[in-house]
């Protein structure tokens, strides 16, 4: 019999095993929406100080860490097809105040001016005792006070002069509380995870057990990381340090195919997130602050990263979709639609089925049927090229003896080649049965326009248009 069209089956599946808040008319609406959730603005501006009057505040420099505006993001973002996007300023001392008196009415602007864009208002959270996170705040009347709230509560670099309290790591689980508390609450997203890693499965400021303790304090806001950082457009530079010339501007241990290693690797720190028990979502950006044709290490919203979310076409629904892990991601547009369904018994009449971000409950011991569809690309991406998916692997990871930062169960099920792939339409589909062992708990996909078996560290300088993956997020299995 054949197969329902991808997005009927995919929403019928949702509606089954998600109970979700979401209105009828937005299960029925939903189909997938490509976004980007880190992108700066001229409101990310530099801090100058005043050298005969270093006692007072530092002044931003407006555009000195970015020279795009909202509305000019907005604009390529639709340009390179997408559907939502957030524009997330950081900043220094009294940042908040800025963001509140300029870069808001500027967000408002744009969302005039682009209606075809979901534009959410957030920043990129300086994160107390850490790096980075990308904030969302929902579409709402408060969305202006809250950032503004949060930000000047718990800013790291906030403060003026220089707060210590602000950067302990207690700080963040005081914010993450804080922010679970509010009426709307934001969701929030890890930023380039091991950027500060001194190697291989050595971590800079953040560990995997660092974000298990952010989504205890924050369930309902923080969902996951940056699987693949931005950046994706740096080129080594004479006299500039070793992090300029590598993707995602990575200096201590490289990205792996443009991904971050606690992804990358199989059997890694997101693999042992989802082993102890987490939803762990990933996703994919640009960070844009300076385009790669203006001299700077970045591509435009969508040009080459894409997290694509399964939600009808409003706010809500998007972020929905992204707590709920309705999400893949992409790179080099290498795929345009990718549907990841788990079902028991037949699949002209599931007795149980889940699908990405889903749980579908079963023994150890019961068969599974996963099918796997995706959409190839069918015109030339942002460079000029058509690429092809070279091979697809489902991947399948247990909690059996999940300690540290690594997950020994985590395999490869099967290898999909080109010879596996059967047409449908304008899709691609491969499909596996497999009987699930006791303790596995969750399946997840990759794919590749490459012969890697296992994505390889990035050299400086390399054409990132000739290393493309996309990950799905994945299907929580309860084993019993």
């Amino acid at each position: 019999m054949p197969m329902m069209r991808s997005g009927l089956f995919l929403a019928s599946v949702v509606a089954i095993v998600q109970a979700s808040p979401a209105c009828a008319d937005d299960v029925t609406q939903r189909r997938w929406l490509a976004g980007d959730h880190h992108v700066h603005s001229i409101y990310s501006a530099r801090y100058e100080t005043n050298p005969e009057h270093p006692e007072r505040m530092p002044q931003p420099v407006i555009g000195g860490d970015s020279s795009h505006t909202v509305l000019k993001n907005a604009q390529m973002a639709r340009r390179f097809g997408l559907d939502w996007m957030v524009s997330t300023d950081h900043g220094g001392p009294g940042h908040s105040a800025l963001n509140h008196d300029r870069a808001w009415p500027d967000v408002v602007a744009a969302r005039r001016a682009e209606p075809g864009m979901v534009l959410f208002y957030g920043m990129e959270f300086d994160v107390p005792g850490g790096e980075h996170a990308s904030l969302i705040l929902p579409i709402d009347p408060t969305e202006r006070g809250t950032l503004r709230d949060i930000e000047s509560r718990f800013g790291k670099r906030e403060a003026f002069p220089a707060d210590a309290s602000r950067t302990t790591k207690p700080k963040m689980i005081e914010a993450l509380r804080y922010m679970t508390k509010l009426s709307a609450a934001p969701v929030l997203i890890a930023n380039h995870p091991s950027r500060t890693a001194s190697g291989f499965g050595e971590w800079g400021l953040h560990t995997p057990a660092e974000y298990q303790a952010w989504q205890k304090a924050a369930p309902n806001v923080v969902i996951g990381m940056e699987g693949a950082p931005g950046h994706q457009a740096a080129r080594p530079e004479t006299g500039a340090d070793k992090a300029h010339g590598s993707r995602g501007l990575y200096g201590g241990f490289p990205t792996m195919g443009g991904f971050d290693q606690m992804v990358a690797r199989l059997g890694g720190a997101w693999d042992a997130l989802l082993g102890k028990g987490l939803h762990w979502t990933i996703t994919a950006n640009s960070d844009s602050h300076g385009h790669w044709r203006e001299g700077g290490a970045d591509f435009w919203p969508g040009e080459y990263s894409k997290t694509w979310v399964f939600a009808a076409p409003n706010s809500a629904d998007i972020l929905d979709g992204l707590r709920k892990g309705r999400v893949f991601v992409t790179t080099g547009d290498l795929i345009r639609q990718l549907d990841v369904t788990a079902t028991m018994g037949q699949r002209s009449s599931p007795v149980s089925a889940a699908s990405m971000g889903g749980t579908l409950a079963m023994s150890g011991g019961d068969e599974v049927d996963v099918v796997i569809r995706f959409r190839p690309a069918r015109t030339p991406n942002a460079f000029g090229q058509l690429p092809k998916v070279d091979h697809v692997d489902l991947i399948a990871g247990g909690a059996s003896g999940v300690e540290g930062d690594a997950n020994g169960s985590t395999r490869i099920v099967r290898r999909f080649t080109t010879r596996d792939f059967r047409v449908d339409g304008d899709d691609l589909v491969v499909s596996h049965q497999m009987k699930v062992p006791k303790g596995t708990i969750y399946l997840r996909v990759r794919g590749t326009n490459t012969q890697q078996g296992e994505p390889e560290p990035d050299v400086a300088g390399e054409d990132s248009w000739r290393d493309l993956w996309f990950y799905s997020n994945p299907i929580y299995l309860s084993v019993g």
